[in-house]
């Protein structure tokens, strides 16, 4: 995962690192204020999170990138078949190939996530914090040249020297996802501040709450 540190001039660092763990360690340790992830946190029992559709909903055009959290009792499937059978047998519904691909990465948040932690670990979505940041959502897919140029737009205002970080070389890691954890970091800066907008918000089963902060 790619990692977008900021202080408050702002100056930035970009690093990749190996896991969530890696992050929660400079967390706990002092190192960082706050952190947002685009992972889902706080997992239905069955039906869609709200804080998933009113994203979908604030982002228009972007909307198919949000996929809809995975319903809890599919966190332990281990093949794609396993995972469709216990969505529809608990929610009368299958689950998207490309969710189950990020079952492992939901998995790894949700086994380091308390509601303590969640005072300092929140959820974003990074087309919904680029909507926040520009006031509409994106007109064209990140990956094309179209959708960085409209991206960084968003960004320089905010981080003078996001240039420079968007077209180095990190670690194998594309420029779209450099520029969603800029926007990632503009979020939970805002949440630092008290500043940010809340997308749903309930609590799950765990007590952990469903929402998406930009």
């Amino acid at each position: 995962m790619v990692v977008v540190a900021i202080d408050g001039d702002p100056t930035s660092t970009v690093e990749r690192v190996g896991d969530i763990d890696a992050v929660v360690a400079r967390l706990e340790g002092g190192a960082l204020a706050a952190v947002g992830v685009d992972i889902p946190i706080g997992l239905p029992s069955q039906g869609p999170r709200p804080c998933d559709v009113e994203a979908r909903t604030m982002i228009g055009p972007r909307r198919s990138s949000v996929f809809p959290a995975p319903i809890r009792g599919v966190l332990e499937a281990t093949t794609y078949g396993d995972a469709v059978a216990r969505s529809r047998a608990l929610s009368g519904k299958g689950l998207s190939r490309q969710a189950f691909g990020l079952l492992s990465k939901v998995r790894a948040v949700d086994r380091i996530m308390t509601p303590p932690r969640q005072r300092h670990l929140v959820e974003v979505h990074p087309e919904v914090s680029f909507t926040a940041l520009s006031g509409s959502p994106m007109a064209s897919y990140k990956k094309t040249a179209a959708g960085r140029a409209e991206r960084l737009g968003a960004l320089r205002p905010v981080f003078p020297d996001v240039d420079r970080h968007a077209h180095a070389r990190i670690g194998g890691v594309g420029a779209d996802d450099v520029l969603d954890a800029f926007a990632v970091a503009w979020s939970a800066r805002r949440w630092l501040a008290r500043a940010h907008i809340q997308l749903g918000g309930q609590l799950d089963e765990r007590g952990l709450r469903m929402e998406i902060v930009a």
